[in-house]
């Protein structure tokens, strides 16, 4: 069974920056597509940026675009989200995601597309 872990969250101030990362284990790391997904209290789950199979197509959420940088380091197994310049409303459990049989440079940005979940780190941004 593939399992998911998500690592790296915190307070923080507003302006911070903030590194998540998400290992997997029991599968090939290198086959999932890969994404993260937060949810913000009293809001769904929703999308912050995915990324393909070897890291050469990326998709982002408006609210995030030109602050985070999703990035996977395929020989360590490992998914990474770089959060800069964090505002209040950044605020929300953050999940890692993979999904099973990706295409070569697709992107998969419904959550329903998949297979696999961590359990969420939590990111709070202050003020």
């Amino acid at each position: 069974q593939v399992q998911v872990v998500e690592s790296g969250g915190g307070l923080v101030q507003a302006g911070d920056s903030l590194r998540l990362s998400c290992a997997t284990s029991g599968g090939t790391f290198s086959t999932y597509s890969m994404g993260w997904f937060r949810r913000s209290p009293g809001k769904e789950r929703e999308i912050v940026g995915v990324i393909s199979l070897e890291g050469d197509n990326t998709y982002y959420a408006d609210s995030v675009k030109g602050r985070f940088t999703i990035s996977r380091d395929n020989s360590k197994n490992t998914l990474y989200l770089q959060m800069n310049n964090l505002k209040l409303q950044d605020t929300a459990v953050y999940y890692c995601a993979a999904r099973r049989q990706g295409g070569a440079r697709v992107v998969y940005s419904m959550l329903s597309q998949y297979d696999y979940w961590g359990q969420g780190t939590q990111v709070t941004v202050s003020s």
